[in-house]
Parts: C-alpha cells; structure tokens; sequence
C-alpha cells in the first residue's frame, strides 16, 4: 500500500473529537476527585496531555474535548496549559460538557457523547472525523491513520494493534481480510480468536477512529432510534457497519515513533506498570523525544534539588534510575526507580522505591515507601511506613490486586 506524502489537505479536513468524560472507576481511589484523564503521568504531565500532543504533532489543531464527570480539574487543565492555538486561523480546542440539546441525559455511552454534538459536525462540516480516547498512553502520527484511510477509500478506519490471546477479553477484536478489511468486530469477546498463522494473540481495536463524516451522522442518527443499543462504538456503531460500508483495520506501530507502545491505563496495576516502563534501561515511549514533545501546563517551578550528603552516600543515599520533576527536593534518603512531581520534598533517612509521589508530597525522615502510589498533598511523617505491611495498609489504604498501596489525595495529616 503506497504511503500518502502530504497529508495536509487530509488533516485540514479533519475534526478530531476526544472522548473524555469517563469515570475511570478502576483507577480509584486516583479518581474520586478528577477524571481520568486528568490523572496525574510521569511525574510532570496529565493523562490527556498525551493524546493532545499527538494532534498537535501531527497537524491537526481543531479538536472538541467531550467531559463529563469531575471535570473541573481537565478543565482547567487545557485551558491554562493547551492555549497555543490561534482562533483567527480555525485552530480551536472546546471543551464540551453535555448540552441537552439531543437528549435531557448525560452521556449514555461513546457514540451517543457523538451524537449529542452532532450540531457540531453539521455546522463544522469536516471530511472526516478523527475519534480518540483522552485516557491512552501511546505515540501516533495521526497523519499516517488518515493517509491509509484515504488509500483505501474507507468509509470507517479503526487503528488496530496485537495483543496477547489472555489480554483480549479487555478489548474490541477484530477480523479482517488481507488487505485489511474488517469482516468482523467483537467487543470483549469471552472466547476471542486468534490470527489463523499466530495461535496465541490477535487484532484488538485502539479505540482511535476515523469516519467519514456522512458515514458518521447517518450511523449516530440511527443507533439514536434503537431503543435496544447501548449507543457505544464498540458495542453497537462499529459491527453494525461492517456489512454496509467499507471499514479497515490501519495497522498501528508500522510507522509510529513509539513503535507498538499503547496502553490502555485503566487500572492502578497497569497504572503503575507503565511508569516502570518509563524508566526502564530501553523505555518503549521516550519522554525525551524532542522531536515528538510531550506538552503539560507550563508551571513556573525552580529546578530540582539534591542535598544528599557526601558521607552518605557510601551507605546507600542518593538517587537511581528515577524521574525528578522541577521543584522537587531532595534533602536526604534513597530514591530508586521512582517518580518525583512538583513540590515533592523527601527527608534524610526516607527510602522512596518503585513508587509515584503526585504534587506536594513530604516524606519525612526515616520513612520507608515501597511499590506505592501517594496523591496530592500528602504528609507521611515519620514513624509512618508505606507499602511495607500490606495487612496495615489495607486497614486504611487502598491496595491494589498487584500489591500496589494508593493513598488519596490530602488523606493523610
């Protein structure tokens, strides 16, 4: 399949609209105070930074953000940090909560979130429509999607990735021919299939979508008159098309800078899993590719400090293989394979390993944290120990089925 060179016109075209509104009730107790992606990645940036980056690093700069629950701080978020683009030029990104102009409800499900702006697509008038997830990690120019999209002539284009047979259960599977047409489409099937030449893994969905958008509004409109859908792309959008239009499965990772790497962040497990990912000897995403920037809200902080003292360190104090974010300081203690954010401030004495400390969290003398994760604005005083008794956390933490201990935000005082 030959590669379309310039994609502008393609991404001229395009409306992006990003689903952002869920709960993200598996990311609990992360979650109780702010949407999912809004959570808090890598020690400086927000979930959703990542896949607005990627529209901004592929071109394309007209983009609806569809919230929902807690939205406040997403928000405040994109409003403060993502203002770079230019009105008088048709760069905009909207943030949109439920209007109430379709239906009186919130929304009920990923395509009906679609459908209850369709006033959008009708007044915008875009080619395509380009629909993303705001609570992925992953690397992607959208630029490539879009030009296999074109190439095929598709009327619905689902960017699509391997994964292993016992992972599958968790996504949209699919089938497809060839050249690449999907001839079937299971959401979480129970007993998924594998490839006929790979007994052990198979195509799953992304959830990054392209459509036509005469394709996009006929659909919407109808599943909007099916009493029985559940109005989900997944579930009901997607199969229901497969036998009337042209639908492909673009494979992701063939040209991608972060290669295969995507992940779906919607556990603390997986949660924790990804940023150990980041600071491994050859992470597969590169938060220091300056070519393919990661953007967050541009808070003014002073560097990063280090006190360790010099006699100490010969008895294991210092820093190893971790991430430290402008304004966290470093008074003392050993910090490995770990995340400092803003304002994080660790204490001679204090052991901080494989563990994610959110903004403005104090670890006092002597402390031990151990395979934990500690919200914003925190106090873990001396004489308090994190994650190295699992029965003692479970009686006011949350542990994680992965041994995980979560400290909500402002718990402890």
């Amino acid at each position: 399949m030959p590669i379309v060179s310039n994609t502008s016109g393609l991404l001229g075209n395009t409306l992006v609209i990003i689903l952002a509104g869920g709960k993200g009730d598996r990311l609990s107790p992360l979650t109780e105070e702010r949407s999912k992606p809004s959570v808090p990645f890598g020690g400086l940036y927000r979930i959703i930074d990542f896949t607005l980056s990627n529209c901004v690093n592929s071109g394309m700069r007209r983009a609806y953000l569809l919230v929902q629950y807690k939205s406040f701080s997403l928000e405040r978020h994109v409003q403060s940090g993502w203002n770079i683009f230019r009105p008088d030029l048709g760069e905009f990104i909207t943030c949109i909560p439920p209007q109430h102009r379709r239906s009186e409800s919130w929304y009920l499900g990923t395509a009906d979130a679609v459908y209850q702006n369709i006033y959008n697509l009708k007044n915008d008038k875009p080619n395509r429509v380009l629909i993303l997830s705001g609570d992925h990690i992953y690397q992607m120019d959208y630029g490539f999607l879009l030009g296999h999209h074109y190439m095929n002539e598709s009327d619905v284009t689902l960017s699509c990735l391997e994964v292993e047979l016992k992972d599958a259960k968790r996504f949209g599977i699919v089938k497809a021919q060839a050249d690449g047409r999907i001839t079937q489409f299971i959401e979480k099937p129970e007993n998924p299939q594998p490839f006929a030449h790979q007994e052990q893994s198979c195509l799953a969905s992304m959830g990054v979508y392209v459509f036509n958008t005469d394709i996009l509004i006929e659909a919407l409109e109808n599943d909007a008159l099916d009493e029985t859908s559940s109005h989900d792309f997944g579930n009901d959008i997607i199969p229901k098309l497969i036998s009337k239009a042209r639908v492909f499965a673009y494979p992701f990772g063939e040209r991608e800078r972060g290669q295969d790497y995507w992940r779906d962040i919607g556990t603390i497990d997986a949660y924790w899993q990804a940023h150990m990912e980041l600071i491994s000897p050859d992470p597969p995403l590169d938060l220091f590719d300056y070519d393919w920037p990661i953007r967050t809200l541009p808070e003014q902080h002073p560097p990063a400090r280090v006190m360790c003292r010099q006699e100490n360190l010969s008895d294991g104090e210092g820093i190893y293989n971790s991430l430290l974010a402008p304004g966290s300081i470093v008074r003392g203690g050993r910090v490995v394979n770990s995340f400092l954010s803003p304002g994080v401030e660790i204490f001679p004495g204090a052991v901080i390993e494989d563990s994610i400390l959110f903004d403005d969290v104090t670890v006092g003398p002597g402390v031990q944290v151990r395979q934990a994760i500690i919200d914003k604005r925190n106090m873990v005083l001396e004489g308090e120990n994190v994650g190295v008794d699992t029965r003692k956390d479970q009686q006011r933490y949350t542990v994680s089925p992965g041994g995980i201990t979560v400290i909500p935000k402002e718990f402890i005082t």
